[in-house]
Order: C-alpha cells, then sequence, then structure tokens
C-alpha cells in the first residue's frame, strides 16, 4: 500500500482555511465528494461518526480522520495543510495543521488498517512533516508525500 495508491494531486490542498474540527471536516468532506462522487455530507457524517468514538488527532499538529462508505470502490485519501493550526481535540492537546483524510469502502478491513498504518508512519516522520510546513503548492506537497515514502522504502 503505497501514498501513490491513495492519494491523486487534485486531492492535495494547500492553505485550507477553517476555523474548527467540524469546519475542517466539512471542507474535507466536500473536497473528497468531488473526488469520489459520494455526497459531501454522507462522508461528513461519517467522519463525525468516527470523531465521536475518540479523537482522530494523533498529535504533533498531525490528525488522521478516517471512515468507511458502502459506496466506495476503492481507498481514497485527501491531505490538507491548514492556513492556520486549530484545536483538533488531539491527545496532545497540541493544534493540528496537517491532515490526512483517509476514506475507505466498507468491506476494506486490512487494506483500511495497512493505508492508516503507512499514512501514520510517514507523519510521524518529524523531517517530512518539516517540509510538509514549509512546501509553498499543493503539488509541491503532493511530490513530498509520494517522495517521502519513496525514500523511505
Amino acid at each position: 500500500m503505497e501514498i501513490s495508491d491513495l492519494l491523486q494531486p487534485e486531492a492535495v490542498i494547500s492553505g485550507l482555511k477553517a476555523s474548527s474540527k467540524k469546519q475542517a471536516l466539512q471542507e474535507l468532506a466536500r473536497h473528497a465528494a468531488q473526488i469520489t462522487g459520494v455526497n459531501d455530507r454522507k462522508i461528513f457524517e461519517t467522519l463525525l461518526e468516527r470523531e465521536r468514538l475518540g479523537t482522530t488527532g494523533v498529535g504533533n499538529g498531525i490528525a488522521i480522520p478516517h471512515g468507511k462508505l458502502a459506496e466506495f470502490k476503492k481507498l481514497y485519501g485527501v491531505f490538507a495543510r491548514l492556513d492556520k493550526p486549530i484545536d483538533f481535540d488531539a491527545i496532545d492537546e497540541q493544534p493540528v495543521d496537517l491532515i490526512f483524510l483517509l476514506l475507505a469502502p466498507e468491506g476494506a478491513g486490512a487494506d483500511h488498517l495497512k493505508a492508516l498504518a503507512r499514512v501514520s508512519r510517514l507523519l510521524r516522520d518529524a523531517t517530512v512533516c518539516e517540509k510538509l510546513r514549509g512546501a509553498e503548492t499543493a503539488d509541491g506537497l503532493y511530490m513530498l508525500l509520494v517522495q517521502s515514502e519513496a525514500q523511505a522504502a
């Protein structure tokens, strides 16, 4: 499972404007709807449902919200660097500015977990995160995400 399998260049957002966790999830759901063809409200509700189980703010300014929907035929990723860090109820209580949204088909048990692990490993690398925070464009972010993974392999 490679990041490039999950993430297309058009699924990367540089400078996402959001003032709250809810607004960030709404914007990500809207963007994901354009890529997947699935209703943004349905995606948003799925993400909120998952957040109610426990925060997906994993610490160090990173969140990995995720959800499963029957309408998805494959795994999808959306990456966003926020314009300004926001409170995401993260486990370390630090604001979040890097979000990797992961969406999976209902029956994607092992694949979903592998993808989550892959994204988590990549974003645990402090050097990668520093470069992502310094990138100027969505294209630059995409290249960093894909290249950083290739270098780690």
